[in-house]
């Protein structure tokens, strides 16, 4: 058994961070999402992954390597531009072969991995098995219906109108026989070849198709409010932890400071960790918040908030639910009565006290 991990994509919703980095690398408790999935994967005894990979092929690449940090041996399949995700499957058509495989979208999280899910898979082994769960707004996923005995019978992607609340959870698991039904697809309005449709046609042709209902954690991490959840849901099981230089300071509850990070005459509130090289003085770190390396906090008041290697916070008060990317300055804005002066990118969201 094989797994396909899709790692390509723009990432439009996490932008302008998204512009220079890859979706898939955004770090939760300072650790990358795509690390997660590959770490369950392995949980499972896969071995072998394939990753398809997009425009940020290299940084993918760099992150992961051959695979072997993981005890996996990864191949990277290359799609030139995002068609859908039953279009990553055809071109690693090649590479799946004959046998079956999971399907791993790189930027869910899921909590307790999918041990059980494939587990079940081999035993029973259905042309396809997905994971639902139930969601406040099903209009934003692909949506299954299901009979009465509670088998599939439909499946629709972003319906206007939902048939239920069961939103399918980037997870799925497939015999070769998904691949008679991927290639005789047409793109759907979206211009994609889309999984749900895929699934639909091994229902209609009378193939296996099962589900499980899972009611633990999943997120998909493609907004910054998403991201924020799943670094507070990741900090709360962190063992408290100081292997770098705390001075004159209060650490309170489960915190983590990484070698050769310094805290110096400040507090910190967990669950939070403080990557290595990062230096915090004279400041308040409130819960989960995550500083990635080489970051700088002075004179400054920060929670609930993922902040990116080598960025610096100086004087100021206060900072909370954010994202703030790699190599960013904030400082207070010079006090000019009746301006903001702003510099910002594209597709960018500003708020202003006024």
């Amino acid at each position: 058994m094989k797994a396909l991990v899709l790692a390509g994509g723009s990432g439009t919703r996490l932008r302008p961070i998204t512009y220079t980095r890859a979706k898939q690398l955004v770090p939760v408790a300072n650790k990358p999402v795509l690390f997660y999935g590959l770490e369950s994967i392995a949980s499972t005894g896969i071995r072998d992954v394939g990753i398809v990979v997009g425009d940020t092929q290299a940084e993918i690449e760099a992150a992961v390597g051959d695979g072997s940090a993981f005890g996996l041996q990864v191949t990277y399949l290359r799609q030139e531009a995002p068609l859908g995700l039953a279009h990553a499957v055809l071109i690693a058509r090649d590479y799946l072969g004959d046998d079956d495989f999971v399907m791993y979208l790189g930027d869910n999280f899921i909590v307790g991995g999918i041990d059980a899910l494939v587990e079940r898979f081999r035993a029973e082994r259905p042309s396809a098995q997905i994971m639902l769960t139930r969601v406040t707004d099903p209009r934003q996923f692909g949506v299954a219906e299901l009979d009465a005995d509670g088998r599939v019978i439909g499946l629709e992607e972003k319906p206007r109108e939902p048939k239920s609340d069961l939103a399918m959870v980037g997870v799925y698991l497939f015999t070769p026989a998904v691949h008679d039904a991927v290639a005789e697809l047409k793109p759907s309005p979206r211009g994609e070849l889309e999984i749900t449709d895929a699934i639909q046609w091994l229902i209609d042709a009378g193939r296996g198709v099962q589900s499980t209902l899972i009611t633990g954690y999943w997120k998909d991490t493609g907004n910054v409010t998403d991201m924020l959840e799943v670094n507070r849901l990741v900090l709360e099981s962190l063992e408290p932890r100081v292997d770098g230089d705390v001075r004159d300071s209060e650490l309170v509850g489960r915190v983590v400071v990484e070698p050769g990070a310094v805290v110096s005459g400040s507090r910190i509130v967990g669950p939070a960790v403080i990557g290595s090289g990062t230096v915090v003085a004279d400041s308040y770190i409130g819960p989960f918040t995550s500083i990635a390396v080489d970051c700088r906090v002075n004179n400054s008041e920060i929670e609930y908030s993922i902040v990116l290697a080598r960025s610096s916070i100086d004087g100021v008060r206060r900072v909370e639910a954010s994202l703030i990317g790699h190599d960013v300055e904030v400082t207070p804005a010079p006090n000019t009565p009746r301006a903001h002066r702003l510099v910002l990118g594209d597709h960018s969201k500003v708020q202003i006290s006024q």
